[in-house]
């Protein structure tokens, strides 16, 4: 009886640990070279180090992040589908910061306002085959240290 009590303890972790090692092992997350540091996605919410989330209500939101369709008003511009794209940048930064999209605001964490309009803390343009609007915009407020602007970025 106690082997069969060990066995079933045991089987519920080594099936946790296959699938946190799938999870892991996995490198099509988006993510960003700023500067030294990567800023990645990860689905797993207990390996970020910052949450965000997302609101419908403005008055909700503690950043707000508009959506352009011109690249050259944007603050952030993700353009991933040409043949120029850089795979590889997130894998050279020293420093990793891991992201996650919470579906309820986790405290202290971001809560994002992504519009198309209005006043914004940031304005991204994103043209991508493995970006979403979502992502991007979670990954500069996640990467963000304080209330400035980057300078430069690259996938």
């Amino acid at each position: 009886m106690l082997r069969f009590k060990i066995l079933a303890s045991v089987v519920p972790l080594l099936a946790a640990a296959v699938f946190a090692r799938a999870e892991i092992g996995s490198v099509s997350h988006p993510c960003v070279a700023f500067g030294d540091t990567s800023v990645e996605l990860t689905s797993l919410f207990w390996t970020a180090g910052t949450h965000v989330a997302f609101t419908d209500d403005p008055a909700q939101a503690t950043v707000r992040v508009q959506i352009t369709d011109n690249a050259d008003a944007a603050d952030f511009v993700v353009v991933d589908d040409g043949p120029g794209s850089e795979a590889d940048s997130c894998q050279a930064g020293p420093v990793r910061r891991l992201i996650s999209i919470a579906a309820q605001p986790v405290d202290g964490g971001q809560v994002i306002y992504l519009s198309t309009d209005g006043p914004a803390d940031y304005r991204i343009y994103v043209r991508s085959k493995t970006f979403s609007q979502r992502e991007a915009a979670a990954l500069i407020v996640g990467a963000r240290g304080s209330h400035g602007h980057f300078q430069a970025a690259s996938l």
